[in-house]
Protein backbone atom coordinates (compact mmCIF):
# COMPACT_ATOMS: atom_id res chain seq x y z
CA UNK A 1 0.00 0.00 0.00
CA UNK A 2 2.64 2.21 0.95
CA UNK A 3 5.90 2.71 -0.71
CA UNK A 4 9.37 4.87 0.99
CA UNK A 5 11.91 6.05 -1.38
CA UNK A 6 15.48 5.83 0.19
CA UNK A 7 16.36 8.37 2.95
CA UNK A 8 19.46 8.88 4.73
CA UNK A 9 17.80 9.55 8.00
CA UNK A 10 13.98 8.59 7.69
CA UNK A 11 12.87 5.95 10.22
CA UNK A 12 9.51 5.72 9.49
CA UNK A 13 6.64 3.31 11.29
CA UNK A 14 3.49 3.47 10.01
CA UNK A 15 0.19 1.20 10.33
CA UNK A 16 -3.26 1.70 9.10
CA UNK A 17 -6.36 1.39 11.70
CA UNK A 18 -10.41 0.44 11.12
CA UNK A 19 -12.84 2.12 13.69
CA UNK A 20 -15.55 -0.07 14.49
CA UNK A 21 -18.02 3.09 14.28
CA UNK A 22 -17.79 6.32 12.18
CA UNK A 23 -15.28 8.36 13.87
CA UNK A 24 -17.82 11.19 14.81
CA UNK A 25 -19.27 8.50 17.58
CA UNK A 26 -16.58 8.02 19.10
CA UNK A 27 -15.68 9.57 22.36
CA UNK A 28 -12.33 10.01 23.48
CA UNK A 29 -12.08 8.04 26.95
CA UNK A 30 -10.97 9.86 29.56
CA UNK A 31 -7.82 8.36 30.09
CA UNK A 32 -7.09 9.49 26.76
CA UNK A 33 -7.86 13.46 27.49
CA UNK A 34 -5.56 13.33 30.39
CA UNK A 35 -2.88 12.45 28.37
CA UNK A 36 -3.27 15.85 26.32
CA UNK A 37 -1.36 17.63 29.31
CA UNK A 38 2.21 18.20 28.94
CA UNK A 39 2.96 16.84 32.20
CA UNK A 40 1.01 13.63 31.87
CA UNK A 41 2.72 10.53 33.42
CA UNK A 42 3.35 8.71 30.31
CA UNK A 43 5.38 5.69 28.76
CA UNK A 44 7.48 7.84 26.43
CA UNK A 45 9.25 10.97 27.36
CA UNK A 46 10.08 14.15 25.40
CA UNK A 47 13.85 15.41 25.08
CA UNK A 48 15.83 17.97 23.68
CA UNK A 49 17.69 15.74 21.75
CA UNK A 50 14.58 14.06 19.96
CA UNK A 51 13.69 17.46 19.23
CA UNK A 52 16.80 18.66 17.29
CA UNK A 53 16.97 15.03 15.96
CA UNK A 54 13.31 15.39 14.84
CA UNK A 55 14.47 18.95 12.67
CA UNK A 56 17.58 17.37 11.40
CA UNK A 57 15.41 15.43 9.47
CA UNK A 58 13.37 17.83 8.04
CA UNK A 59 16.10 19.74 6.92
CA UNK A 60 17.67 16.49 4.78
CA UNK A 61 15.61 17.88 2.08
CA UNK A 62 16.29 21.59 2.21
CA UNK A 63 13.52 22.45 4.12
CA UNK A 64 13.47 24.93 7.12
CA UNK A 65 11.38 23.72 10.15
CA UNK A 66 11.23 27.04 12.14
CA UNK A 67 8.27 29.47 12.81
CA UNK A 68 5.30 28.62 11.39
CA UNK A 69 7.24 25.46 9.57
CA UNK A 70 8.24 24.12 12.83
CA UNK A 71 7.32 20.18 13.23
CA UNK A 72 4.02 19.39 14.59
CA UNK A 73 5.26 17.65 17.65
CA UNK A 74 6.90 21.24 18.91
CA UNK A 75 3.62 23.17 18.26
CA UNK A 76 1.86 20.53 20.54
CA UNK A 77 4.30 20.80 23.41
CA UNK A 78 4.01 24.86 23.55
CA UNK A 79 0.33 24.66 23.19
CA UNK A 80 -0.09 21.98 25.74
CA UNK A 81 1.88 23.71 28.17
CA UNK A 82 0.37 27.12 27.18
CA UNK A 83 -3.10 26.00 27.49
CA UNK A 84 -3.67 22.60 27.18
CA UNK A 85 -4.71 20.31 24.25
CA UNK A 86 -8.40 20.39 23.30
CA UNK A 87 -9.87 17.31 22.16
CA UNK A 88 -10.81 16.83 18.44
CA UNK A 89 -11.60 13.37 17.83
CA UNK A 90 -10.18 10.19 18.81
CA UNK A 91 -7.92 9.30 16.52
CA UNK A 92 -6.64 12.92 16.55
CA UNK A 93 -6.34 12.82 20.20
CA UNK A 94 -4.40 10.19 20.16
CA UNK A 95 -1.71 10.88 17.97
CA UNK A 96 -1.25 14.42 19.81
CA UNK A 97 -0.92 12.67 22.92
CA UNK A 98 1.69 10.29 21.39
CA UNK A 99 3.56 13.24 19.31
CA UNK A 100 3.88 15.62 22.35
CA UNK A 101 5.29 12.59 24.62
CA UNK A 102 7.56 11.20 21.88
CA UNK A 103 8.48 14.59 20.44
CA UNK A 104 7.77 12.52 17.22
CA UNK A 105 5.35 14.31 14.67
CA UNK A 106 2.79 12.04 13.42
CA UNK A 107 0.33 12.43 10.62
CA UNK A 108 -3.09 10.63 10.15
CA UNK A 109 -4.95 10.81 6.66
CA UNK A 110 -8.12 9.58 5.77
CA UNK A 111 -7.43 6.10 3.76
CA UNK A 112 -11.07 6.82 1.68
CA UNK A 113 -9.82 10.54 0.69
CA UNK A 114 -5.95 9.64 -0.20
CA UNK A 115 -5.92 8.64 -3.76
CA UNK A 116 -3.95 5.54 -4.04
CA UNK A 117 -0.69 5.28 -4.92
CA UNK A 118 0.74 6.14 -1.81
CA UNK A 119 4.20 7.39 -1.63
CA UNK A 120 6.83 8.78 1.14
CA UNK A 121 9.64 10.95 -0.55
CA UNK A 122 10.48 14.31 -0.58
CA UNK A 123 8.32 16.91 -1.83
CA UNK A 124 9.83 18.82 -5.25
CA UNK A 125 10.02 22.45 -5.89
CA UNK A 126 7.11 24.75 -5.51
CA UNK A 127 4.60 22.39 -4.21
CA UNK A 128 2.12 23.89 -1.43
CA UNK A 129 -1.88 22.65 0.33
CA UNK A 130 -4.26 23.66 2.13
CA UNK A 131 -3.74 22.67 5.41
CA UNK A 132 -7.14 23.73 7.53
CA UNK A 133 -10.65 24.49 6.41
CA UNK A 134 -9.65 28.12 6.17
CA UNK A 135 -7.81 28.17 2.87
CA UNK A 136 -4.56 28.68 4.79
CA UNK A 137 -1.63 27.20 2.49
CA UNK A 138 1.84 26.00 3.93
CA UNK A 139 4.66 25.58 1.34
CA UNK A 140 6.58 21.78 1.76
CA UNK A 141 9.30 22.14 -0.77
CA UNK A 142 11.54 19.84 0.36
CA UNK A 143 10.03 18.31 3.33
CA UNK A 144 9.77 14.72 4.10
CA UNK A 145 6.36 13.98 3.08
CA UNK A 146 3.18 11.26 2.19
CA UNK A 147 1.80 11.56 -1.65
CA UNK A 148 -1.05 10.49 -3.24
CA UNK A 149 -2.04 10.14 -6.72
CA UNK A 150 -3.47 14.10 -6.20
CA UNK A 151 0.41 15.50 -4.58
CA UNK A 152 1.75 15.55 -1.09
CA UNK A 153 -1.10 15.32 1.27
CA UNK A 154 0.21 14.44 4.66
CA UNK A 155 3.52 15.81 6.52
CA UNK A 156 5.82 16.42 9.89
CA UNK A 157 5.06 19.89 10.03
CA UNK A 158 0.83 19.96 9.08
CA UNK A 159 -1.43 17.29 7.18
CA UNK A 160 -3.41 18.67 4.25
CA UNK A 161 -7.26 19.42 4.86
CA UNK A 162 -8.23 17.18 1.99
CA UNK A 163 -7.24 13.85 3.45
CA UNK A 164 -7.75 14.97 6.96
CA UNK A 165 -10.01 12.99 9.17
CA UNK A 166 -13.83 13.79 9.65
CA UNK A 167 -16.82 12.61 11.35
CA UNK A 168 -17.71 9.95 8.69
CA UNK A 169 -14.31 8.92 8.78
CA UNK A 170 -13.92 5.15 9.45
CA UNK A 171 -10.68 3.90 8.01
CA UNK A 172 -6.89 6.24 9.01
CA UNK A 173 -3.39 5.61 8.01
CA UNK A 174 -1.17 6.96 10.67
CA UNK A 175 3.01 7.94 10.02
CA UNK A 176 5.39 8.26 12.59
CA UNK A 177 8.16 10.54 11.64
CA UNK A 178 11.16 8.35 13.44
CA UNK A 179 15.15 9.11 12.70
CA UNK A 180 17.53 7.39 12.87
CA UNK A 181 19.07 8.90 15.48
CA UNK A 182 16.44 7.84 17.84
CA UNK A 183 16.66 4.32 17.15
CA UNK A 184 13.53 1.85 17.98
CA UNK A 185 11.33 5.42 19.21
CA UNK A 186 9.27 5.22 16.16
CA UNK A 187 8.56 1.95 16.72
CA UNK A 188 7.42 2.42 19.91
CA UNK A 189 5.42 5.50 19.06
CA UNK A 190 3.39 3.65 16.67
CA UNK A 191 2.71 0.77 19.34
CA UNK A 192 1.47 2.87 22.15
CA UNK A 193 -0.86 5.16 19.60
CA UNK A 194 -1.95 1.13 18.04
CA UNK A 195 -3.06 0.40 21.19
CA UNK A 196 -4.66 3.57 22.71
CA UNK A 197 -6.76 3.02 19.39
CA UNK A 198 -7.04 -0.47 20.13
CA UNK A 199 -8.80 0.11 23.18
CA UNK A 200 -11.34 1.97 21.71
CA UNK A 201 -12.48 -1.24 19.15
CA UNK A 202 -10.53 -0.37 16.41
CA UNK A 203 -8.24 -2.67 14.54
CA UNK A 204 -4.89 -1.88 13.31
CA UNK A 205 -2.64 -3.35 10.87
CA UNK A 206 1.34 -2.51 10.45
CA UNK A 207 2.27 -1.02 7.11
Amino acid sequence: MLTIAPHPLLDLVSFSAELPRPLGELASPPELLALLRADAAAPLQRSEDARQAVRDLLRHGGFKPTGRSKPASEYLVRAAQEGGLSSINLVVDACNAVSLHSSLPISVVDLDLAKPPLHVGIVGPGARYIFNASGQEIDVEGLISLHDADGPCAGPVKDSHRTKTHAGTRCVMALVWGTSALPGLATRAARWYRDLLEASGATTTSG
